[in-house]
């Protein structure tokens, strides 16, 4: 049963529990954070949920879940229209339906808001006026329209003062709602024109956003239309009220020398980019007007934002980035600064999706113009973003208008996105950089396209090895083509390219700073308890704590006992039986080690990891070493935020009380029988699938009549049906068309989506679903 949140008045009435549908919008999420973490109780869906956005949800404290019965109110992003079934179950239910802006403006009334706001840039600003505050220990509250490129940084918080800032969004009309105490307006480009039918009515809606602004309005000293909306307004940049009177660029970022109204003469910012430099001024500017103590570093650690002129791949041969650039003005802006970052190397391609037909529409012309910027063009077709076709608004318009306005350009409109990778792939040089534009979901793509360019053939594999093998002591192991199957408990699937089994931490932090250096992906293997490995293998480094100096098991003088990451848990459970300690007996059947454990908040028997966890030693991948008190961590069902990237070096657990070995034992017993009488004993990966919201993935597979299904050796468990077992000579092929018939089965019967709880490791299950 859910627990209901802190009451609070939202709409004139007290509200606990709210549900946000589109939750995993850019928008959305940070709001749904914000709300949780302010003491509401906040669910929500999103049929596009990204893995990434699923863990910073989680960590934030907002649970998915189906429309439940507890909801009072029902939030939708700007993609979700009426005929959602979702909205139509709210409105069955005569539920308050509101639009994601207008639920913002509520939720800030009566704090003292500052709204950043503009036509581009508004969500670097936010993140840089944020991240500036707390530098500067200045509490304030914030609520971004993105996700900082650091995954460990909140995408919203509430703070502890009576500042909040908020990115304000003007694409639907719901800016009306906000009256700020100050407003920072980036710059002025007409966009929208689904909503605005010409600049003079977007232009109005800035200006009344500014009449309603109670205190100092700031706006761009080099946008001429900006000055005319707010007229008595405060100018930031070069010739400003608060004045950048030069930016210069480092190879760590940029130097900005300030004057006018600053405080500052100089500032250090972790940032690329003549437009980032403006976006820099107008956030220390915020600062500096909310009573902020200015700092020249206060900028210096800028994390950045995900998706905003992101390195995803950067190397002597070939660098990649991806930029969420989706107007023509954004468009020129980012290419202009590649330009000057390239400093004359290589060429310049560019991979575009237009978002929304509206836009494309409109603007099809200066997309054109601004894309000669480029060396070569290969355009995607354009993101809808919940619209419907217009005439005039697809990517074969945009090709047109390149072919016309820029003849001797290169420009291409593959068949789909894997005739793209492929022309790509066929034109990419040595010293390219290639950059993928856009707002909508061409972030996979770019993905996708890297993993795929960076998969490297046996020879080079071996080449890696040798690198790798000259950073390492004579105890490491280092193997080229070693199979993995007889690493895993379901016994399937291929070798990894490269395997090691690390002795130390030293040796450790030599595998993951060298992969990085290679370009090399790599993949952590425990017991392989809960992951398939596909036939083809994996195309990476595959590192495994397997050395015996992984496995410590040492008692403290207090009674507490330090594991390491490669004791496997029933030697956790044995060792701890025979010094009398009790509390870890749940652990004993779990075919796993304690890093795995960990990583994934192992359970059973009603008893989890992180009951008994009191520390954590992890290694980032950059090799950085660092030990969590457990109330540090954001740690739920089957999952640890922190440990999904970084490793597990061991942890300090505290033991529930001590007693004999012998009633310890009886305990161990006791739950082993249960085991045994609940789960088959065949080669297994645990359970397959998740269960859903107020089920059981079991029941609805049994009830589907699917026990005993087989493709292959793969066999659907008549012991547990959310078990596939190999009957001997199962491979990874087998055991994912299982996965896929058991999916269309209860999906066709149930009218229920099950979705993969084990790990399809080295790959994206959406790859084979």
């Amino acid at each position: 049963m859910m627990t209901t949140g802190k009451p609070r008045e939202f709409f004139g009435r007290i509200i606990r529990h709210l549900h946000c549908v589109g939750v995993g919008g850019m928008g959305m999420a940070p709001l749904a954070i914000y709300l949780a973490q302010s003491g509401c109780t906040v669910t929500g869906e999103d049929a596009a949920l990204t893995e990434e956005v699923r863990r910073v949800l989680t960590a934030g404290g907002v649970r998915l879940a189906a429309l439940p019965d507890t909801a009072e109110i029902v939030v939708c992003s700007s993609a979700v229209g009426a005929g959602h079934p979702t909205r139509q179950a709210a409105a069955g239910r005569g539920l308050q339906v509101v639009r994601r802006g207008e639920m913002l403006a509520e939720t800030l009334r009566g704090r003292r808001v500052v709204a950043v706001c503009g036509s581009h840039g508004k969500t670097t600003t936010t993140a840089m006026l944020a991240h500036a505050l707390q530098q500067a220990d200045f509490p304030a509250g914030y609520v971004l329209g993105g996700l900082f490129a650091d995954a460990t940084m909140p995408p919203a918080r509430p703070g502890t003062n009576d500042w909040v800032v908020a990115e304000i969004d003007e694409s639907d009309g719901t800016i009306g709602g906000f009256a700020p105490e100050i407003t920072v307006l980036v710059n002025f480009d007409w966009d929208h024109p689904d909503f605005y039918r010409d600049p003079d009515e977007l232009e109005r809606t800035f200006a009344a956003l500014c009449a309603r602004t109670s205190g100092p309005v700031l706006v761009n000293a080099t946008c001429a239309r900006s000055r005319v909306l707010a007229p008595r307004a405060l100018t930031f940049g070069p010739g400003g009220d608060f004045a950048l009177e030069q930016s210069n660029q480092t190879e760590t970022g940029l130097a900005l020398t300030l004057g006018g109204k600053f405080g500052l003469k100089t500032a250090r910012v972790n940032a690329f980019g003549d437009f980032n430099a403006l976006n820099a001024t107008a956030a220390l500017a915020a600062a500096t007007l909310m009573g902020a103590t200015p700092n020249p570093a206060l900028l210096g650690d800028f994390p950045g934002v995900r998706r905003r002129q992101a390195v995803l791949h950067a190397t002597a041969g070939l660098t990649v980035l991806e930029d969420y650039a989706h107007h023509p003005a954004e468009v020129r802006a980012l290419l202009t600064g590649l330009r000057g970052r390239m400093a004359g190397a290589g060429r310049l391609l560019v991979v575009f999706q237009p978002h929304r037909y509206s836009r494309t529409a409109r603007f099809k012309a200066d997309f054109a113009q601004a894309l000669a910027t480029a060396d070569r063009v290969f355009l995607h077709e354009v993101y809808a973003a919940g619209e419907n076709p217009v005439p005039g608004g697809s990517a074969q318009d945009i090709l047109a208008e390149c072919r016309q306005h820029a003849p001797a350009l290169p420009v291409t409109l593959p068949a789909d996105a894997a005739a793209l990778g492929r022309e790509l792939d066929a034109a990419v040089q040595a010293g390219d950089w290639v950059a993928f534009v856009g707002a909508g979901d061409i972030d996979r793509l770019a993905r996708r396209w890297l993993k795929a360019r960076l998969q490297r053939q046996p020879d080079d594999w071996a080449a890696c090895a040798v690198a790798l093998r000259q950073r390492l002591g004579p105890e490491t192991k280092l193997l080229v083509e070693e199979s993995l199957a007889a690493k895993t408990t379901m016994r399937v699937g291929g070798a990894a390219r490269l395997y090691a089994e690390p002795a130390t931490e030293a040796d450790l932090q030599a595998l993951l700073r060298g992969a990085r250096e290679l370009g090399v992906e790599v993949f952590m293997l425990g017991r392989g308890s809960n992951l398939i490995v596909p036939d083809e293998g994996v195309e990476g480094l595959v590192v495994s704590l397997a050395h015996a100096n992984w496995a410590a098991f040492e008692l403290r003088a207090d009674g507490r006992v330090w594991a390491g990451a490669g004791l496997r848990l029933k030697n956790l459970c044995g060792l701890a039986a025979k010094t009398g300690l009790t509390g870890f007996e749940f652990l004993e059947g779990i075919p796993g080690c304690v890093g795995g454990a960990l990583r994934m908040n192992a359970g059973a028997m009603g008893g989890w990891m992180f009951d008994v966890v009191e520390e954590v030693r992890l290694m980032t991948r950059d090799g950085e070493v660092h030990t969590l008190p457990k109330t540090a961590m954001h740690v739920d069902y089957r999952h640890c935020a922190e440990l999904e990237t970084a490793i597990a070096l061991g942890a300090l657990l505290r033991p529930a009380a001590a007693a004999a070995a012998e009633a310890v034992n009886r305990q161990i017993d006791v739950y082993r029988r249960k085991r045994h009488e609940s789960q088959p004993r065949e080669p297994s990966a645990g359970c397959i699938f998740k269960n859903p919201p107020g089920d059981s993935a079991g029941r609805l597979i049994d009830a589907s009549g699917l026990k005993g299904e087989r493709v292959g050796d793969a066999e659907v468990s008549a012991v547990h049906a959310n078990f596939i077992i190999n009957r001997g000579r199962a491979t990874a092929g087998d055991v994912l068309g299982l996965v896929r018939r058991i999916r269309a089965r209860v999906r066709e019967q149930q009218g229920v989506d099950l979705q993969p709880e084990v790990m399809l490791y080295g790959k994206d299950w959406r790859e084979v679903l």
